[in-house]
């Protein structure tokens, strides 16, 4: 779970500079427009002609994100909470070798990363992936889009909270049934905060990553000097199979690649800013994931499988006492922090899908800019409480939970890495990236496997609100 989380803003009615044919991204064309055909081509012809430079250079002289604030943006985009109980989890599915998932899914993430910041520095817009999706795609593909994230990336809501209150009920040695009670205390808090308007600001919500960073860095100096290269055998105790698992979950760390592409147009300089950024940000997540997932080997082996709270159980190894305090301490916060920005996000999503008639139109009020979207919020509190119950009621496992989100997650990404080809000029290192980005998402979904049922589901709900959609335009129409 990244934070903030994945969201798709309100599209923006857009016009070439050359006098051209409109292009409208409006909930009015979003609604009543379900064809590819004409309008998808001038939809592309908008992202492939000679204005991109004159986008570019808009944004350059307009934009206010440097390099060192950027860097720290992105880079608190995708470091998120996983660092509290993926490492315990890949150890499980794939025990030493756990170290290779890492590394695979960190080389993964510099083309995918490298795609999405081509589209950003190329064509700055808040709509992010959706608007890419919509505009080489069609509609049915950015409604695809924003239920997968909506519905399937909200699977992540209770993962979160627990993760907290999993750290705060072990620090106090408290009942098994009491970590429920404790996450739902979690969750209300973000959402009565956005129930009443109220957002952390920006650089507390990066404050709270930098606690993040320094929780990481933190442990890993404290439990080092108990780690012993004897636990890094037997290697493959699961085989190769395992550490496809592994890298299934991982892909929970390491979502958020696309998260730049929402505040592109805020960059100054995108086309030279972006691309730096986000080399800065893959080097910052991908070594702070690796050096904890390589003492969480070597300091915890076997145990680490099977602990909920593998950073408590790391500085126990050389910190008891206090130690295990900081570590709850900033858990807690972190997961608040990021449930906050979850909670605004989504909220904000779905009430672009009712404003897009993609879900009823009651919950589209509060889609407007500055607008307190409480309908959409009330639904996605209802979300994440029918999500907490399912895990109570499946025994607690997150695991499965964290595949359905990532599963969602990869098949964002399949939609944006195949918009990227059709948008970026070919040939192009961004192009190029994108093309090897579309063959490893292709082993991401395979490695999805079963949970790709999820997001197959929700696809087919968007074909048929597509469906109902085109038999009605004639009658509204007449």
């Amino acid at each position: 779970m990244t934070a903030p989380l994945p969201t798709v803003p309100p599209a923006r009615t857009r016009r070439e500079s050359s006098g051209g044919a409109g292009i409208s991204e409006s909930s009015g064309s979003a609604a009543t427009s379900e064809s590819s055909g004409s309008a998808g081509n001038s939809r592309h012809s908008r992202y492939t002609g000679s204005s991109d430079d004159a986008t570019a250079a808009d944004h350059a002289s307009h934009g206010t994100i440097g390099l060192t604030l950027g860097s720290a943006l992105y880079t608190a985009a995708v470091l998120g909470t996983g660092i509290l109980l993926l490492p315990a989890l890949a150890v499980q599915a794939a025990g030493p070798a756990s170290i290779v998932a890492v590394i695979a899914v960190l080389l993964l993430s510099i083309p995918l990363a490298g795609t999405f910041a081509a589209l950003a520095s190329r064509h700055p817009d808040s709509g992010g992936v959706a608007t890419y999706v919509r505009i080489a795609l069609g509609p049915t593909a950015a409604r695809m889009t924003g239920y997968w994230f909506f519905f399937g990336v909200c699977v992540g809501s209770p993962v979160v909270a627990l993760l907290g209150a999993q750290y705060v009920v072990a620090s106090i040695t408290g009942p098994e049934w009491a970590v429920y009670v404790v996450a739902l205390a979690i969750l209300v808090v973000p959402f009565t905060a956005n129930a009443i308007g109220l957002r952390l600001a920006g650089p507390l919500q990066l404050a709270l990553t930098g606690a993040l960073v320094l929780l990481v860095v933190g442990v890993v100096a404290v439990s080092a000097p108990a780690a012993d290269p004897a636990r890094l055998q037997p290697f493959l105790p699961h085989g190769w199979a395992g550490v496809g698992l592994a890298i299934s979950l991982y892909v929970w760390a390491f979502a958020g690649w696309e998260a730049v592409t929402h505040i592109a147009g805020e960059f100054r300089n995108p086309k030279r800013t972006i691309p730096w950024a986000t080399a800065i940000a893959v080097t910052v997540v991908g070594l702070a994931y690796l050096a904890l997932q390589v003492v969480t080997v070597m300091v915890l082996g076997d145990r680490a499988g099977a602990s909920s709270v593998p950073l408590l159980d790391l500085v126990d190894a050389t910190l008891p006492g206090a130690g295990r305090v900081a570590v709850t301490v900033v858990a807690v916060i972190v997961a608040v922090g990021v449930l906050n920005a979850y909670a605004g996000a989504f909220a904000k999503l779905g009430a672009s899908l009712g404003r897009d008639g993609d879900l009823p139109r009651w919950f589209a009020k509060g889609a407007e800019t500055g607008g307190v979207p409480r309908r959409s919020l009330l639904l996605v509190a209802v979300l994440a409480l029918v999500y907490l119950t399912a895990v109570w009621a499946t025994g607690g496992g997150l695991q499965p939970f964290v595949l359905i989100h990532t599963s969602s997650m990869v098949s964002v990404y399949a939609l944006g890495v195949i918009a990227a080809l059709r948008l970026l000029p070919r040939w192009t290192a961004g192009w190029w990236m994108a093309l090897v980005s579309a063959v490893l998402v292709v082993g991401l979904l395979v490695l999805a496997g079963v949970h790709l049922l999820v997001p197959v589901a929700f696809a087919v709900v968007a074909l048929i609100v597509t469906a109902v959609k085109r038999h009605r335009s004639p009658v509204q129409r007449s």
